[in-house]
């Protein structure tokens, strides 16, 4: 059976019993399975009290996206934001929408194309569902150079790849992806039906060499595979997989026992958020139930470094089969302080002098913490923030967030110092008490404004 939602991972789940303790976190950043047995005191605005931490109130909101709809389960997951050069105010927003596809929004927030999932292959077999999605500009194909909006198609175990066309009839994304694009992981249908699939993506061109890239994490397992981007002579796009990395599934804390995050039988550590700074790099790549992990975006050099833990790291935990959640046991202290599982969408929020932030969700107390874009500065945390709704309560806020997205550049007069486009888990109100899910659009100089005041 193909759940429209998998069930929460032990990490979220023990976010709410473990949000109000505060915890230490590693001086500095950690080597892949490595440990500190020093500690500094936790944030006090991050130690399990989100209220102090600012709220930003939304611009704009979607219409609501439903898990019943007629044609497939419709639920918001992850955006990107493409910038119109010619005309920045008429820029898109594309999206996620799982089993439901994409979607394509202006900067009102309005839709402006809905892009179907591909079909199951075969009665019994998975549908076509769009977990991550990034962008890659200036790709190079027979036709010219394009700007391409790649997606991970969980449900088929491929990359999706389509053309933006701004002002295109019918709607700007085009798919131009290869048909004999190979499933990413899986060694047949049957795998695929596993769903051990493309999950998390980011996209990477190495300055170096102008070849663009797709990193894509693997559901339920620790794998992130770095693939290769090929135009085809036909006009479409495949790939090909040049080299896998797993993290570490395990981790030996400072008392010498060693941890497993909690899961249901047989799944590993998953992760999905990853962005890739194109100034050096780097590959940022959320550990669902661990933490942030930094690699190099070509997955060779130096070990991963955990640049950050959530709350829940070190909790033990047994999963109940009744219950289908993990049930956790006492908090040793040796989780982070500004993190509460799940990690899920990062983000670089970039700067013109090379400064910056990585953002990320922090989807068990519905936050998002910034860390120092610059390696120099060991990414160090430098705040946090909420999305709040408005006054008039005429938009909602953003929780249990899954994917983000910000573009800092001037889009038009709606947006002149840049946006933040967050997936909001729990849209309301919504019809008749239906499950709905939408992506909130924030001003990012509301945000800037608070973080920096």
């Amino acid at each position: 059976m193909f759940r429209h939602r998998p069930v929460r991972s032990a990490a979220f789940v023990l976010g709410t019993a473990l949000a109000a303790l505060a915890a230490t976190v590693p001086a500095g950043a950690q080597p892949s399975g490595a440990h500190s047995t020093g500690a500094r005191p936790a944030d006090p605005r991050a130690a399990g009290d989100v209220r102090s931490l600012p709220g930003v109130a939304p611009r704009a909101e979607t219409a609501t996206l439903y898990d019943d709809e007629p044609g497939g389960n419709a639920d918001a997951d992850d955006p990107a934001i493409w910038r119109d050069a010619a005309q920045p105010g008429r820029s898109l927003v594309i999206a996620t929408a799982k089993e439901g596809g994409l979607r394509v929004y202006d900067l009102d927030a309005r839709l402006v194309q809905s892009v179907p999932a591909p079909p199951a292959a075969g009665p019994d077999d998975a549908p076509g569902r769009f977990n991550n999605v990034d962008l890659v500009h200036g790709l190079r194909l027979p036709s010219g150079r394009a700007d391409v909006a790649v997606t991970s198609d969980r449900g088929h175990d491929r990359l999706r790849v389509h053309r933006i066309t701004p002002g295109r009839s019918g709607g700007p994304l085009t798919d131009v992806t290869d048909p004999a694009a190979p499933p990413v992981f899986s060694a047949g249908q049957d795998e695929i039906n596993d769903q051990h699939t493309a999950y998390g993506l980011a996209t990477w061109t190495d300055r170096a060499t102008g070849r663009s890239y797709a990193l894509v994490s693997r559901r339920n397992r620790t794998t992130i595979a770095l693939l290769e981007l090929l135009p085809t002579p036909a006009g479409t796009v495949t790939y090909r997989k040049v080299r896998s990395l797993d993290l570490p599934s395990s981790f030996r804390l400072p008392d010498g026992t060693s941890w497993t995050p909690c899961g249901e039988p047989g799944e590993l550590p998953q992760v999905e958020g990853m962005v890739v700074d194109p100034a050096n790099g780097m590959l940022y790549a959320g550990q669902e139930d661990v933490g942030i992990w930094r690699v190099r975006a070509d997955l060779t050099g130096a070990a991963p470094q955990l640049i950050d833990r959530v709350r829940e790291y070190g909790v033990p935990a047994a999963f109940d089969e009744e219950s289908e959640e993990c049930v956790p046991g006492a908090d040793p202290g040796f989780g982070g302080s500004r993190l509460s599982a799940d990690v899920e969408g990062l983000t670089l929020l970039t700067e013109a002098d090379g400064d910056g932030y990585l953002l990320a969700s922090s989807q068990g107390d519905d936050t998002f913490a910034l860390y120092d874009r610059e390696l120099e500065d060991a990414n160090e945390y430098e705040g946090g923030f909420r999305v709040t709704g408005t006054a008039d309560g005429t938009v909602d806020g953003s929780e249990e967030c899954d994917g983000a997205a910000v573009l800092n550049a001037p889009l038009g007069t709606k947006y002149p110092r840049g946006l933040l486009v967050v997936q909001d888990g729990h849209d309301s109100p919504v019809e008749g008490g239906r499950e709905g899910t939408d992506f909130t659009f924030v001003d990012l100089g509301d945000v800037l404004d608070r973080v920096d005041g």
